[in-house]
Order: C-alpha cells, then structure tokens, then sequence
C-alpha cells in the first residue's frame, strides 16, 4: 500500500481521538463493520472517497484535511498552478490531483485523475457515493461503467452522471488516461 493510504489513516484516526471515541463507536457512526474501518486507520484497504465524504457529513472536517492534511484556507477563490494540485494515491492505478483543496465551504470536489492502465484480467474498481458527477477526459480513453453499462470516453469526450449509481473506470489501450472530475454534492 502507498505511504498516502496510510497518511489518510493516519488523519483518521486522529479524528477518532480526538473525538474520543472507540473504533466500535466510530465504525459504528460510519455504518461500516469495524474491521473494515480498522483496515481503513491502518491503510490496509483502500478508502473511497464516498467514504471520506460521510466521514465528512457525519463529522464537519473538510475532504481535503482527510485527504492531503491541508486545512483550505480561501474562501472567496483559490488559485492552482498547473502540475501544483495537492496529491493522493489511494490505490496503485489512481492518482488523484485536487485543485480546489485550499478552499473552505466548497460545494463540489475537483480533481484530476490519472488512472494507469491494468491486466485485462483486473476488476474495475467499483465507487458509489451520493450526488453527481462530471467527467471529461483530458488525454487516453477509457471505459466507465456506470450501472453495469460499459461506454468508451476518448480525449476530449466528457460525461455527466448520478454517482450514487455503482461506477468504475479503467484506462484503455495499454495507456494512461487522465480526466477531470468534479464531484458535486448532494
């Protein structure tokens, strides 16, 4: 697992005592079995990012402090430079660059996502998190799943959908793709 897995763990964990509660309470308050949320402290498994955001709901902390351990500062704009995003890799094929991560209250999540091709063989990696979803590919193809429909997005193709419905992609013809997400909340 990548050091950032076990960082974003790490924040976790410090959240649950600094909240002073027991990983039973915490897993508890979070809907999942506790030995999952104890693999997510440790950085054992991998951490969607629908389950940062009920971190988020349930507790008040920014994304992007569990994510990048930034706290956002800006709240009347916010500034990246190309190639400067704030990074994570939550699991060897993705890598995630947050471009709104120092702004405070923000409504939506920002990314760009580089996913690295995989064996033919490989599952997608399936997310389902509440609200809406904006994609547009930037370089590669891919394939996004979206309730079990496969549909093939190439450079410049972009797709809009409900992410509460199970979805995946992966990046085609043995390359890299990179696109931009944005994550827009319920």
């Amino acid at each position: 697992m990548g050091t950032d897995l076990k960082q974003i763990g790490e924040r976790i964990q410090g959240l649950r005592d600094a909240l002073d509660l027991t990983t039973a309470e915490m897993a508890h308050k979070l809907e999942v079995d506790e030995a999952v949320y104890l693999q997510y402290e440790t950085g054992e498994k991998d951490i969607s990012v629908s389950f940062l955001q009920r971190i988020e709901r349930e507790f008040n902390v920014d994304l992007a402090t569990l994510m990048f351990g930034t706290e956002p500062k800006m709240n009347a704009y916010f500034i990246t430079r190309k190639d400067k995003g704030v990074s994570v890799e939550r699991v060897s094929a993705y890598k995630y660059q947050s471009l709104t991560s120092g702004f405070t209250n923000n409504v939506a999540e920002v990314f760009v996502v580089t996913v690295e091709p995989k064996s033919e063989e490989e599952d997608f990696y399936q997310n389902i998190h509440a609200g809406q979803e904006f994609n547009m590919i930037l370089e590669g193809s891919m394939m996004l799943k979206i309730n079990e429909k496969d549909l093939i997005l190439n450079e410049g193709d972009s797709i809009y959908f409900d992410s509460s419905l199970p979805h995946g992609m992966k990046a085609l013809h043995d390359k890299r793709v990179k696109f931009l997400a944005v994550v827009l909340y319920p």
